[in-house]
């Protein structure tokens, strides 16, 4: 509820509280009256105020921000931001695909740091997922091979998870190029480690992406359980993140020349799916279980709140929104703050998503 509701809505019942106490019996009929049509005001109201920033019956956009749009820090372009995460002291972790790893203000977004990310070779990665895990550590994929790496805050390579070899990008794997690690989370608890593929390896069905899990034993991740996540038509999943009660938000994404990014948001949840680590082929007619999934909201819903944009969009809101992290809750709702990837072009931006959602 914005300010000038609350301000009318004290107003008026204070109003209506001083005319109740002042009124005899004859007034007391027009005074129920009178509070009736005052609640049905504050009511519309905030409907009012409600249709301003929803995009959806379980999701609203509270504003957005360009301010990192083509700007640089420290000599590096800040920009091509694929993933988002809360560090330990309350400030964002944002990762670039050209592996930098920024630190940035939680409030104004200004960037404070910046540290460079290696390979063992010293090679640069396309990373693409991140976690800060309960001692620091950054968790990174780099969707090329792919891979996820283990590194200290100051961007000291650690080690490195073992992959599926099914998941590695073709001639090694059954994965497409571009296709791999996008999204990485961590489940409540901080045991299991989840990574989601954007497309679906060969030999599986069309849309139907594989979600790996990790499991922490004795403080190294181990593989874990694999699941089926089927994807809308056409598109991919760029992000994954796990909310307090084990549930996944999972977005998914696609991009049509002339018309635009489609961005579309779900509530997952993988806790009855099937374990597909022993199957090869997902063909939808095998017996699998997928991650069962609901659409919280497609974005081209929300309003657009004076964004524009810098090529055709079916709403100027939107753009290659990738990244994605829950910076805070209250009761059932989670604030959740997306950016997208600009891929340092001029016809792409830089943009952040403040969204409160219902789960």
């Amino acid at each position: 509820m914005r300010l000038r509701t609350v301000l009318a809505t004290f107003t008026a019942g204070l109003a209506v509280a001083t005319s109740l106490a002042a009124a005899g019996p004859a007034n007391a009929q027009q005074n129920r009256a009178d509070r009736a049509d005052w609640v049905d005001r504050r009511d519309r109201a905030d409907r009012v105020d409600s249709a301003e920033t929803a995009c959806s019956p379980s999701v609203s956009l509270d504003r957005f921000s360009d301010a990192l749009d083509k700007t640089t820090y420290d000599g590096t372009f800040v920009g091509n931001l694929s993933a988002l995460a809360v560090d330990q002291d309350g400030s964002l972790a944002a990762l670039s695909d050209r592996s930098s790893l920024f630190r940035l203000d939680p409030r104004t977004l200004r960037p404070a740091g910046v540290v460079p990310l290696t390979d063992e070779n010293g090679a640069a990665l396309d990373s693409e997922g991140l976690v800060v895990d309960r001692d620091g550590t950054r968790l990174v994929t780099s969707e090329t091979e792919p891979s996820v790496r283990r590194y200290s805050p100051a961007g000291a390579l650690l080690g490195r998870l073992t992959v599926p070899d099914a998941l590695r990008v073709a001639p090694a794997g059954r994965a497409v190029p571009n296709g791999t690690f996008e999204g990485l989370t961590l489940l409540p608890g901080g045991r299991t480690l989840l990574a989601s593929m954007e497309y679906a390896l060969s030999g599986d069905a069309a849309g139907t992406v594989r979600f790996q899990t990790w499991t922490r034993r004795g403080g190294e991740f181990t593989l874990g359980a694999q699941y089926a996540y089927r994807a809308d038509a056409g598109l991919g999943v760029p992000e994954v993140r796990a909310t307090p009660d084990g549930r996944l938000l999972v977005l998914e994404r696609g991009f049509t020349a002339g018309v635009g990014n489609t961005v579309r948001l779900y509530l997952a949840d993988p806790r009855r799916a099937t374990d597909t680590s022993g199957v090869e082929n997902l063909t939808g007619q095998d017996g699998v279980r997928p991650i069962g999934k609901t659409l919280l909201a497609d974005l081209v819903s929300c309003p657009s709140r004076g964004a524009t944009a810098k090529q055709p969009q079916p709403n100027p809101l939107l753009d290659n929104i990738e990244g994605m992290v829950i910076t805070g809750r209250s009761r059932s709702t989670l604030k959740v703050l997306l950016v997208s990837d600009d891929n340092q072009n001029a016809i792409q931006t830089t943009r952040f998503h403040f969204l409160r959602v219902r789960v």
